[in-house]
């Protein structure tokens, strides 16, 4: 595969680790820039117009900040920072399809059932939408320790 830019959504978690290694791997091995990027969710509109961020309301500034830090290991791979606003799945599509993207490789934070239900799956709704293929690297299962 000959790929010219790949896109790594970012949560700031640590579920998408081995999605970025892998994402640099790739990015390394066919000659292509990491296009990494985070998606701030807009605020929620009460219906009075009043807005609700759940969270104090975002400051762009540090957002990119923690956007910029998060590199793969490898430093040698050319690497591009994106901060966008949107639904999390569109704007991640709407932006590989902006930017030309080869690929998407993205982490998946393995919900099954309810939680999932009610939650929504972000790399699911990619994988749906997105015109390129999407690589989804499932996030290990932490041991358990044994029952005695």
């Amino acid at each position: 595969m000959k790929a010219r830019k790949l896109l790594f959504p970012t949560d700031y978690s640590t579920c998408g680790d081995e999605a970025l290694e892998m994402a640099a791997s790739l990015a390394r091995d066919t000659g292509a820039t990491l296009l990494v990027v985070h998606v701030e969710e807009p605020p929620l509109a009460y219906g009075s117009g009043e807005m609700y961020y759940g969270e104090p309301e975002p400051d762009n500034e540090e957002l990119m900040r923690m956007l910029k830090e998060v590199v793969p290991r490898d430093l040698h791979v050319p690497c591009e920072h994106r901060l966008v606003t949107g639904e999390p799945a569109q704007a991640i599509v709407d932006l590989a399809e902006r930017e030309g993207v080869d690929m998407i490789v993205m982490g998946t934070h393995g919900r099954t059932g309810l939680s999932r239900l009610l939650m929504g799956s972000v790399a699911e709704a990619v994988v749906r939408r997105a015109a390129c293929p999407v690589l989804t690297v499932k996030h290990p299962r932490t041991e358990q320790p044994a029952a005695e």
